[in-house]
């Protein structure tokens, strides 16, 4: 169970060899209560590093396992296998890819991949575990979503409509789950530095991974649904939401 410091006893990653995964696991085991971590991703030597990286703070039951996340049959086979070594506390659902705008409007293929890895494998993901919590009646679906699911931009609608539909899913898991003892958080970030992005240009208001871990561990401490990193996108977002499509086109968005 989390107690009322946000610290859980028992963890699934979904893209454990994320920077965000790797720096929010930093943070829940700096609390002092983990004892349980399922490592998930695709099977590389990266994953068997985080285990042992994992392992060095303290955790004791450390696992791993590998999923494709353009298959949505290995994904959930993945989740049911987690939650059948008993209850977790928190699943985060980290995973994903940043397709070069310019390469996915020129090889369908390319768009297609990013809805397959951003939008149906979290969708499997998010699915087969909110479907466990329900049934234990307890722990935090946590679902890495971006500001670009708040408004198609043209440097980056591919990327934004994928991101789009897994917010749209996970806030609606959210409700839904309302009054089970169980819950979703929705993480929307702007630009992280991550390995992700190297190479990018720094958008305005850019943060880090441990930024972003801090702001889910007051989630999970606050019970708070929605959460942007760092805050003051919430406002901007607000802001951007409302200009007139005409005006919005000509911004250097």
């Amino acid at each position: 169970m989390i107690d009322a410091l946000g610290a859980p006893q028992s963890v699934l990653v979904l893209g454990a060899t994320s920077d965000i995964a790797a720096a929010t696991l930093t943070r829940l085991a700096g609390l002092g209560r983990l004892r349980r971590v399922v490592l998930a991703s695709r099977a590389s030597a990266a994953l068997d590093r985080e285990a042992s990286r994992v392992r060095g703070l303290g955790v004791t039951d450390v696992t791993t396992a590998t999923f494709d996340a353009r298959d949505p049959h290995s994904v959930g086979r993945v989740v049911a296998k987690a939650f059948s070594g008993g209850d977790l506390d928190v699943v985060l659902v980290a995973f994903g890819t940043l397709p070069d705008q310019h390469d996915a409007l020129q090889h369908p293929e390319i768009a297609v991949d990013s809805a397959q890895v951003n939008y149906v494998g979290p969708l499997a993901a998010c699915v087969a575990a909110a479907g466990r919590l329900r049934w234990q009646g307890h722990g935090t679906l946590v679902v890495l979503s971006s500001v670009a699911a708040e408004r198609p931009r043209r440097t980056n609608y591919v990327y934004g409509s994928a991101k789009a539909g897994l917010d749209a899913l996970a806030t609606g898991l959210g409700d839904d789950l309302c009054g089970t003892g169980a819950s979703v958080i929705v993480v929307r970030p702007g630009f992280v530095k991550t390995k992700m992005t190297a190479g990018l240009r720094p958008a305005p208001l850019a943060t880090t991974p441990e930024v972003v871990a801090a702001a889910i561990g007051g989630a999970l401490r606050g019970g708070t649904a929605t959460v942007w990193v760092p805050r003051p996108l919430r406002y901007v977002m607000a802001v951007l939401r409302h200009v007139p499509r005409p005006l919005f086109r000509r911004l250097p968005l």
